[in-house]
C-alpha cells in the first residue's frame, strides 16, 4: 500500500521488475554486436563464395566446350571427386605437412637474413652504396635459377630447397625494411632527438615503428617469392620418403593423372589463400589500424 504524506507529489506504482532495466542493456548490447559480427562475416565472405562460383562455372564451360579431351582437362566434379579421396586416405594431410614445415623454417630463414641485412644497409650509405643494387638485383632473379647452384652445393637434399627459398624470399623482406627506413617523416626523427631518443633507442623506438607498414608488404611479397620457390624446388628437388605437395604434383604430371595434378593445384592455391587471409591479412590489417588508417 503506497502511502502519500499530505502535499507531496502522488508517486505512480510500478511493478516489480520494472524499477530497473540495466539488466537487459548487456544483453541487447550483445546481440547489436552479435549481429554487426555476422554483417562483416557475410560481407567478407560473399565475395570470395561468389568469385570461386563463377571460376567453377567457366571452368565447367569450358570442358563442356570439348577444347580438351576429358582425360587432359578433367572437370570440377572429377577434380574435387579426387580430392576427397587423397584427402580421405592422408595424403593430402601428410605433404600439407611437410611442404608447411618446409615454408615455416624457409621464410624463417629468410626473416633473419632480410632483417640484418636491410638494417645495415638502411643505416649506413657506405654498405647501401656497394649492395643496395644487389639486393634489387637478387629479388628480380626467378627462384628457378638458383636451384642448379643449390643442388651443387648441397645435392638433392632439404638444405637445397632451404637455400633456394631463403634467397628468394629475403631480399624482397630487407628491402620492405629499407623502403620503410626511407620514409620516415623527418619530423618524428626530430621529435625523438628532442626527446632524447638517439642511436639504437632512436632506432628501437622511433624508425623501425614508423617503417612498419613498408615492412609488412615487404613481408608478404616475401612470402609469395618464398612460396613459389618452395613450389619450385619441391618440383625438382624429389626427396624419397617425402612426398610432399610439390612432388606429388610432379608425380601425377609423370603418370598422367591430370585429376590428381589439378587436385594439388587446388590445394597449393588454397593453402596460398589462407595463409595470406589469416597471417598477412591479420597483421596487415592490425597495422592500418595501429596508424589510424583502418575506416570502420
Amino acid at each position: 500500500m503506497l502511502v502519500v504524506e499530505p502535499g507531496a507529489p502522488e508517486t505512480p506504482a510500478v511493478e516489480p521488475g520494472l524499477l530497473d532495466d540495466s539488466a537487459a542493456v548487456p544483453e541487447a548490447a550483445r546481440g547489436r554486436r552479435g549481429a554487426g559480427l555476422g554483417r562483416r562475416i557475410w560481407f567478407a565472405t560473399w565475395p570470395k563464395v561468389a568469385a570461386i562460383a563463377i571460376g567453377l562455372f567457366l571452368w565447367q564451360l569450358v570442358v563442356w566446350s570439348g577444347w580438351k579431351p576429358e582425360y587432359v582437362l578433367p572437370g570440377p566434379a572429377k577434380v574435387f571427386a579426387e580430392l576427397g579421396d587423397l584427402i580421405a586416405d592422408g595424403t593430402v594431410g601428410e605433404a600439407i605437412s611437410i611442404t608447411m614445415r618446409r615454408a615455416a623454417v624457409g621464410f624463417a630463414l629468410a626473416l633473419a637474413v632480410g632483417i640484418v641485412v636491410g638494417s645495415i644497409v638502411a643505416s649506413s650509405k657506405i654498405v647501401r652504396s656497394a649492395v643496395g643494387s644487389l639486393i634489387t638485383g637478387i629479388q628480380t632473379m626467378p627462384s628457378i635459377v638458383w636451384f642448379p647452384l643449390a643442388i651443387l652445393l648441397f645435392q638433392i637434399s632439404e638444405q637445397a630447397i632451404m637455400f633456394v627459398v631463403a634467397l628468394g624470399a629475403a631480399p624482397s623482406i630487407a628491402n620492405g625494411l629499407i623502403t620503410g627506413v626511407d620514409h620516415v617523416n623527418p619530423l618524428l626523427l626530430r621529435a625523438g632527438r628532442a626527446m632524447g631518443a638517439r642511436g639504437f633507442t632512436a632506432y628501437r623506438h622511433v624508425v623501425l615503428p614508423a617503417s612498419l607498414p613498408s615492412f609488412v608488404g615487404g613481408l608478404k611479397q616475401g612470402w609469395a617469392f618464398a612460396w613459389r620457390s618452395l613450389m619450385a624446388g619441391e618440383l625438382l628437388v624429389i626427396i624419397a620418403g617425402e612426398p610432399s605437395v610439390g612432388s606429388l604434383l610432379q608425380n601425377y604430371r609423370n603418370l598422367n593423372n591430370a585429376a590428381g595434378l589439378m587436385a594439388m593445384m587446388i590445394v597449393i592455391l588454397f593453402i596460398g589463400i589462407v595463409v595470406d587471409t589469416l597471417c598477412f591479412g591479420t597483421l596487415d590489417r592490425w597495422v592500418r589500424r595501429r596508424y589510424g588508417l583502418l575506416g570502420d
